[in-house]
């Protein structure tokens, strides 16, 4: 481990004073948990008792979860819609400390929401309501000048593309504009199947589904060993190439992470997971931790570190999770304490 707890706790020591602006798809979460005893008798199927039932801000929103979680403060920027389900998104995120200023309501788009149906521990279905995000010239106008309002005040940003509109090019060249002239940090999370040009951003994090993707490649059996994974170094050559990203880090799920800078060479940083109960969400909580870092002074191996062990924190809980700075701190000891 080349990342210590002393250096970790330095670094997030400022985390109360950095706000970070999110900027991205927002959508509800809903969890419906239950336990399945037969099949039904209408279709091969089984018949999930529901016990309990919980909602959570989710897409984007989690980001902003992960934000606070690691003591920072998160303000979010996106679009629902003038119903219930954006109601309660914004009574939500406001209760928890989210800035709401750049959260615009549309009458004719519906919020997204995801429910996952859980039994056992295991998620038996996904249902999605959703609508991709189409807004009139005037509105995007006042999304952008609202986003540079908002980065006057933030230590960072964080583009979360989920692929439902709320992150389009002119919001990108408007965020990156106005990040640039006050010198501070952008992560860009990336859907595979949205092109965007990102020239100037500070890193992006895609996992290896989506780099392939991205890429355009496609994508072979991994090897044990990221730095051999020859495939995978072209799609690092490929993706350095289109977005112009400082650096590029791809997750890789039970293989760690693969580190790419310009004029550098690769850096693997193997996992910290010790078990794995729920990706759902792992992503959200590399990309904050990464830029939180950032804005706090770390460097972008120490960032990538951290995000590494946060990472290895939230695939250990079920459904969509995030990680906290004692959370964190106690991970990271006893991973110390089993070297």
């Amino acid at each position: 481990m080349k990342i210590t707890v002393q250096r970790v706790q330095q670094i997030l020591q400022g985390a109360g004073s950095k706000r970070i602006l999110v900027v991205g798809d927002l959508m509800m979460d809903r969890f419906v948990y239950g336990s399945v005893s037969r099949i039904s008798p209408e279709a091969p199927v089984p018949v999930v008792h529901v016990t309990h039932e919980k909602s959570m801000p989710g897409g984007a929103c989690n980001v902003a979860s992960n934000l606070l979680a690691l003591g920072g403060k998160a303000a979010m920027a996106g679009v629902v819609g003038r119903d219930s389900v954006g109601e309660e998104l914004k009574k939500q995120l406001g209760k928890a400390g989210v800035s709401l200023t750049a959260i615009l309501e549309n009458s004719t788009f519906p919020s997204c929401v995801k429910t996952r149906i859980v039994a056992e521990r295991q998620q038996v279905v996904r249902v999605d309501r959703e609508e991709y995000l189409n807004i009139s010239d005037s509105e995007m106008a006042e999304f952008c000048k609202t986003i540079e309002q908002e980065i006057e005040l933030a230590d960072g940003v964080i583009i979360e593309d989920y692929g439902k509109g709320s992150v389009q090019q002119q919001v990108v060249d408007t965020v990156l504009a106005a990040a640039a002239q006050k010198g501070i940090p952008v992560g860009y999370d990336p859907k595979d199947d949205h092109i965007l040009e990102m020239e100037g951003v500070s890193v992006v994090t895609p996992n290896r589904k989506e780099a392939f993707g991205s890429a355009g490649v496609t994508e072979g059996k991994p090897c044990d060993n990221p730095l051999e994974d020859e495939a995978l170094r072209e799609v690092g050559k490929v993706l350095s190439e289109k977005w112009k990203a400082l650096h590029t880090l791809i997750t890789l799920g039970p293989h760690g992470m693969l580190l790419l800078a310009q004029d550098e060479p690769a850096r693997h940083i193997p996992t910290r997971a010790r078990e794995v109960f729920d990706v759902s969400g792992a992503g959200d909580t590399v990309i904050a931790t990464y830029v939180l870092a950032l804005a706090c002074g770390a460097n972008y191996l120490e960032a990538a570190e951290l995000s590494n062990f946060a990472a290895g924190v939230v695939v250990g809980k079920l459904g969509t999770a995030t990680c906290t700075q004692q959370e964190l701190f106690d991970y990271m000891t006893s991973h110390e304490n089993n070297l």
